[in-house]
C-alpha cells in the first residue's frame, strides 16, 4: 500500500516551474481549474494548485479518492479527456461529474523516474472545452513528463542534501572527539616528562640515564603530535590558530631554542642559524617558535642528509621575516600544489614519525598571523619563507 507524505506535496511546492505550468495548462485548455495531485490506492491531495473558478481547494486539502477520476487514470495508467461531461456517452451519467460540477475535464498521468505512479496533472470547468485536441493532449504529456523529471532532480537532491548533513555532522562528532581525545591526553604526557625530569636527578646508571632521555624524547614527540592534531581539529571546526600576540623581544629567543632542541634530537645533522630578532616584534612567540619546529623537522626529514639545513630569521621595518632552507630533491609541481594540505606526507615520511600536518600547521599560523608562507623549490636547494608585515596602529 502506499502512504501520503508531507515530503510528497513539498517536493511538488519546490519545483519552482511548477506555478508557470499550472498558468500555460489553464490559458491552454481555458480550464479555471487545475491542479497536481498525488493519487495512491486511497488517497487524492492537492500539491499545487490554480483555482480561477472558485473549486476551493488550496495544497494540502483531500478528497475521496473513489470519487475522483483520477482513481481511474491510477488504476487504468492511462489518461482521461472529457470535451463536455453532459453529452459524453461514457460519462454523462457517470456521477462525479455531477458530485463536483463540471462539463470539462483532463486528467494526465504522472510517474516517478522508476515508473511508479505519482499522480496527475489534472483540471476542470463547469463549461466545455475542446480538450481532445491533439495539441492539447500533446502539451499535457510533455507538462507531466516535465513534472516527473522535476520531481526526480528534487529527490536526488534532497538525498543528497541528507547524505552531505549527515556527512557534516559524523565529521563534527570526529573531531570534536579528537580534540577531546588530544586535550585528555596532555595531563598523562605531562606526568610522563615530569617523572623523566625527576629521575634525571637522581644517581643512575648511564644505562639508566640513556633510558630516561629515551622517555623524554618519546614523551616530548607525543606532546608535539597531540599539539598538532588538537590545532587541526581546532581549525577545522572553524577556531583557526589560537594565539596570544602582543608586542614582544623573546621571540630571537623562543627560535634559538627550537634549533638547539632539535639539532640535539637529530645528531649528526648540521643545522646553521642566523637568527636577528632582538628588535621588539607583535607576534606569538610560541606560535611562530611551533612554525620554526615545524619547517625546521620537514626539512631535517626531507632534505639531503649530507647538507646542513639553514634558518635565518631577523626583523624587517617592524615585521618578521623567516626562511627555513635544505638542499635535496626539488619539489614537484603536482606535490607543490598539495603541501600545505593536511594528511600530506613526502616519501621520506615513514621516518619522521608525523601525521602530514606539520605544514598545514604551519600555514595556519601564518595565515592566523595575517602573515604569508611560501615556498620555492629548485635543483640547488627548496627554502620555505614566512613574511609577516609591522601591524597598523590605531
Amino acid at each position: 500500500m502506499e502512504y501520503l507524505t508531507a515530503a510528497d506535496i513539498d517536493a511538488v511546492q519546490s519545483i519552482s516551474a511548477v506555478p508557470t505550468i499550472l498558468r500555460v495548462v489553464a490559458e491552454t485548455t481555458g480550464l479555471g481549474f487545475v491542479c497536481i495531485a498525488r493519487v495512491t490506492g486511497d488517497s487524492w491531495t492537492t500539491c499545487a494548485v490554480l483555482d480561477r473558478v472558485g473549486f476551493g481547494l488550496q495544497p494540502g486539502d483531500a478528497l475521496d479518492v473513489a470519487t475522483t477520476l483520477c482513481d481511474q487514470v491510477r488504476a487504468d495508467d492511462a489518461l482521461i479527456v472529457i470535451d463536455q461531461a453532459s453529452e459524453d456517452p461514457v460519462y454523462r451519467t457517470h456521477p462525479t461529474p455531477k458530485q463536483y460540477g463540471f462539463e470539462s475535464y483532463i486528467s494526465v498521468p504522472v510517474y516517478r523516474s522508476n515508473g511508479d505512479f505519482f499522480g496527475t496533472l489534472c483540471g476542470l470547468d463547469r463549461r466545455p472545452a475542446q480538450l481532445s485536441d491533439p495539441r492539447i493532449l500533446d502539451t499535457l504529456k510533455l507538462f507531466a513528463e516535465l513534472i516527473s523529471r522535476q520531481l526526480e532532480d528534487e529527490s536526488r537532491m534532497s538525498a543528497s542534501e541528507t547524505a552531505l548533513l549527515n556527512e557534516r555532522e559524523s565529521s563534527e562528532l570526529r573531531e570534536q572527539f579528537i580534540a577531546v581525545l588530544g586535550h585528555d591526553l596532555r595531563t598523562p604526557l605531562s606526568s610522563i616528562l615530569t617523572g623523566a625530569e625527576l629521575l634525571q636527578r637522581l644517581p643512575l646508571e648511564p644505562k639508566a640515564l640513556s633510558i630516561v632521555e629515551r622517555i623524554k624524547r618519546s614523551g616530548r614527540r607525543m606532546s608535539s603530535l597531540v599539539d598538532d592534531v588538537v590545532d587541526f581539529t581546532r581549525g577545522r571546526m572553524g577556531g583557526g590558530i589560537a594565539l596570544d600576540a602582543g608586542d614582544t623581544t623573546e621571540l630571537g629567543q623562543h627560535l634559538r631554542h627550537v634549533v638547539a632542541e632539535l639539532t640535539d634530537v637529530h645528531a649528526g645533522r648540521a643545522i646553521v642559524s642566523d637568527i636577528a630578532l632582538d628588535d621588539m616584534v607583535f607576534c606569538d612567540p610560541k606560535r611562530i617558535a611551533q612554525m620554526l619546529s615545524n619547517l625546521l623537522v620537514n626539512a631535517l626529514t626531507h632534505g639531503a642528509q649530507d647538507q646542513p639545513v639553514q634558518v635565518v630569521a631577523r626583523s624587517e621595518d617592524g615585521g618578521i621575516f623567516l626562511s627555513v632552507t635544505n638542499a635535496g630533491m626539488p619539489i614537484g609541481p603536482e606535490k607543490m600544489a598539495q603541501l600545505f594540505q593536511p594528511f600530506r606526507r613526502g616519501t621520506n615520511a615513514s621516518t619522521s614519525g608525523g601525521l602530514g600536518l606539520g605544514l598545514y600547521i604551519a600555514s595556519e599560523i601564518a595565515r592566523s598571523h595575517g602573515g604569508t608562507l611560501s615556498v620555492t623549490s629548485t635543483e640547488d636547494a627548496t627554502t620555505f619563507s614566512f613574511a609577516l608585515p609591522k601591524p597598523a596602529r590605531e
